[in-house]
Parts: C-alpha cells; sequence; structure tokens
C-alpha cells in the first residue's frame, strides 16, 4: 500500500511537472500572443521557433526536455522515500527493485499526459516528443541518447521535426526492447512513443500529401 500511496503522489507531481506551458508562456512573455493561435496551434519548440524564433525556441525546448528528467528524477529519489515513511517497516533491498521501476513508469507516463494535455490550458499542449526525451534520458540514458542521435540526423537530412520526431520514438522502441531494461521501462517506452506518434497524426497526413513544412517554413494551422 505505501508504494501505492507514493506511486500516486509521485505521478501527480510528475503531471503537474509535464504541464508547465513553456511554450504558451514563452509566447506571453514575449510577445503578449496565444501561440495556440498561430503557426500549428502547438505549444511545442517547433512551433514556437516558427512563431518567435530561434533563441526561445531552443529555451522551450530545453525546459520540455528538463521537465521529463526531473519528473523521473522525482519519482526515482522521492518514493522510495515516501514509501518508507509511509510504512511500519523499511522497504527491502528487493522490493525496491521491484517497485521503484513501475513508480519511475507512472511518473514517465504522467509526465507526457502533463504536457500534452496540460490542466494550465484546458487540457491542450504540445506533442511530448522534447518532455518524452527527457523521460527517456533519466530513466535510461542509452535510450534516451540513441533516440536524440537519430533524431538529430534525421533532422539535419530531412529538416522535419515531425519526422524526426516519429523515427526518434521509433528507435527508442527498438533500442528499449534490444537492450537490457526492466519491463516496466520497455512498457513506458513502447507505450510513450506510440503516444508520441499518435500526436503526429496531423502532421502524418501532411507528409503523405508532401505539404510537411520543413525546418524554417511556416506551418499552416492544423
Amino acid at each position: 500500500m505505501a508504494f501505492w500511496i507514493a506511486g500516486a503522489i509521485g505521478s501527480v507531481i510528475a503531471y503537474l511537472l509535464g504541464a508547465i506551458p513553456t511554450g504558451y508562456l514563452a509566447g506571453k512573455l514575449l510577445q503578449g500572443i496565444d501561440i495556440r493561435e498561430h503557426g500549428s496551434r502547438s505549444t511545442g519548440a517547433t512551433n514556437v521557433l516558427r512563431t518567435l524564433g530561434k533563441w526561445p525556441a531552443l529555451a522551450v525546448l530545453i525546459i520540455d526536455v528538463l521537465k521529463g528528467m526531473a519528473a523521473v528524477l522525482v519519482a526515482r529519489r522521492l518514493c522510495p522515500w515516501l514509501a518508507t515513511v509511509l510504512s511500519q517497516t523499511p522497504p527491502t533491498a528487493a522490493e525496491l527493485q521491484v517497485w521503484v521501476p513501475w513508480i519511475v513508469c507512472l511518473a514517465g507516463i504522467a509526465a507526457l499526459l502533463g504536457h500534452g494535455r496540460s490542466i494550465w490550458l484546458n487540457f491542450t499542449g504540445g506533442k511530448s516528443a522534447a518532455t518524452g526525451l527527457g523521460v527517456l534520458l533519466a530513466m535510461s540514458s542509452p535510450v534516451g541518447l540513441g533516440a536524440a542521435a537519430v533524431f538529430g540526423i534525421a533532422l539535419a537530412i530531412g529538416r522535419i521535426v515531425s519526422l524526426s520526431s516519429m523515427l526518434a520514438a521509433v528507435t527508442a522502441i527498438v533500442l528499449v526492447c534490444g537492450l537490457p531494461q526492466p519491463l516496466p521501462y520497455r512498457l513506458l517506452v513502447t507505450a510513450g512513443a506510440l503516444y508520441v506518434i499518435m500526436r503526429h497524426r496531423a502532421n502524418i497526413g501532411r507528409l503523405l500529401a508532401g505539404t510537411e513544412p520543413r525546418l524554417g517554413q511556416s506551418s499552416s494551422p492544423s
């Protein structure tokens, strides 16, 4: 029971971290606009780049990645401590080894949902790619770095952010299943990557139609 309570508290904190509307705040603070009314109407770094410029976009990208990392790190450190406080006897090393990966996964999912469905933006938001990368980096650095490398290479070649993000998501699934990782991590990465791809439904339609803008081009509202 103590682990369930700790996991629930960790998930709430992770959701609130993910829900910080970085792109929306950048639009309001820098130009007094609601970025959801411009470009692709997303609050992610790509729409910030097209609407506000490269430096605000870089700041939003970094913060969004850090949100995902913070959600995992908080869950990994806070939840075992909470479980110890809430239970009459401290959890054993074996119990921590079993439960902490599941708690980390719950926090990762909560952070993704928070970014894509922010409570502060009437449950709208971005496509969760950058926050998902942060979750990956904190959860399993080989998987996160591999996905980031594929994203960078695909972006350098094709200059299409949405396609690069989806290729990175697929890479994450391949790596987490191919490398020795706990089962909860494999389930999270697979579910999270599919969620990120699902959030790119409109982009997939434009890619198939040949109308998806490349980096630096303007984007019509989706």
